[in-house]
């Protein structure tokens, strides 16, 4: 009898499982499944990873921009990573000062959505790092020339609301008391961009996240199985969950933000496409505006987890440290060898009134095949993340 009430309850899980993911691939182009705040986060503030074991085909760059925030905004605590008991103390105090009521609007095209502050950069960088402290999360880097704020991994276990995992499933989990939690780790890149003369600031959130798989499984016991950390789709419900999340603590009505959230209009696709450039290196062709362009290419770089080092905005050129595909190969064999990263620049030119391209330069002028390929790679999934 156990074994059939057992039998049972695998394939309702299962069946109920298929359902549940069909429902979230149909959602996909038309945003997040489960209801805004109704998501509950369950971030473990004493398990973060900050040392990961990752393949450097699978890991972002090392992320090393450490910098003084009082060169970015006055009257900044600059300890990031480490804050004291008086400044724990503080940041409760600060943050009521500045979190005032705040008219915020939400941006949409396709499942990116973005927060229009009317607060000076300097602010919502503040209330941003103490948003990420609130939860738990370590400051990994900021860099002041980009804009970029990065935490370390946390381990995450959200706990699903009963209408979001299924009937069948609901009903088992309070007939045992089990959740059903997947056991991630995620990390959060944030970017800032001020607009109208410094006086409202664009807030971009984006989430990465991995989970731990074991390798060497098939070999003996003596040579033993090791983990390795592989990156998962991005859960748009978490993301958009933790977007709204800041945008209350940024200032914003708790209920106005969730009906602005879900309100958002997605405005036109743009078609992209790579073909052949200068000197065989590969070129990335946009139908959009010069300033729709470096919008969409600053999404695509977040979204992708890739180092961005500097950005000259007059110039409309970003300059980006990665690794190599012909490099990956080797240096995946060795885990605890750190790749031989190179840096490139992106330069961004209007052709016409819709239309940008996007050049691939190597800074170094080497001129190597390996990286006229890479070049390609790079732009391939930069358009077929912007489709």
């Amino acid at each position: 009898m156990i074994r059939i009430i057992s039998s049972f309850m695998f394939i309702a899980i299962f069946l109920n499982g298929c359902f549940y993911s069909d429902d979230i691939k149909n959602d996909k182009d038309e945003g997040p499944s489960v209801n805004i705040g109704d998501l509950r986060l369950n971030y473990y503030s004493n398990k973060t990873v900050t040392n990961l074991k990752i393949p450097p085909d699978l890991t972002e760059p090392n992320q090393q921009g450490a910098f003084k925030l009082s060169e970015f905004a006055q009257n900044v605590q600059e300890d990031i990573i480490s804050f004291t008991d008086a400044d724990n103390k503080k940041i409760p105090e600060a943050s009521s000062i500045l979190r005032t009521p705040s008219n915020i609007s939400v941006q949409r095209s396709g499942q990116r959505r973005w927060l229009v502050v009317d607060k000076k950069v300097e602010d919502v960088w503040n209330l941003s790092r103490d948003f990420f402290k609130q939860l738990g999360f370590a400051i990994n880097s900021m860099n002041k020339k980009t804009g970029i704020m990065e935490t370390d991994y946390l381990e995450n276990r959200p706990d699903l609301p009963d209408q979001s995992v299924g009937l069948l499933r609901s009903m088992i989990r309070k007939a045992t008391g089990q959740s059903y939690a997947l056991p991630v780790i995620d990390k959060y890149r944030l970017r800032v961009e001020p607009i109208d003369n410094s006086e409202k600031t664009e807030v971009h959130l984006s989430l990465s996240s991995y989970h731990e798989v074991i390798y060497n499984q098939n070999k003996g016991i003596d040579e033993g199985e090791n983990t390795i950390w592989q990156p998962i789709e991005k859960d748009i419900n978490l993301e958009t969950e933790m977007l709204y999340r800041l945008m209350v603590f940024l200032g914003g009505d708790a209920a106005k933000s969730i009906e602005k959230i879900k309100e958002a209009k997605s405005s036109n696709k743009f078609k992209v496409k790579v073909s052949e450039g200068i000197s065989g290196y590969a070129k990335l062709i946009l139908e959009a505006s010069l300033l729709d362009s470096w919008d969409l290419i600053s999404w695509a770089l977040d979204q992708k987890n890739i180092e961005l080092e500097d950005k000259d905005i007059k110039e409309r050129a970003f300059y980006i440290v990665s690794t190599r595909t012909s490099d990956v190969g080797f240096f995946t064999k060795l885990f605890d060898e750190v790749a031989v990263q190179k840096k490139f620049q992106l330069q961004l030119k209007s052709i016409g009134k819709n239309l940008t391209e996007v050049y691939f330069n190597d800074i170094s002028e080497e001129n190597e095949q390996e990286t006229k390929d890479y070049s390609f790679d790079l732009f391939n999934t930069l358009a077929n993340q912007l489709k």
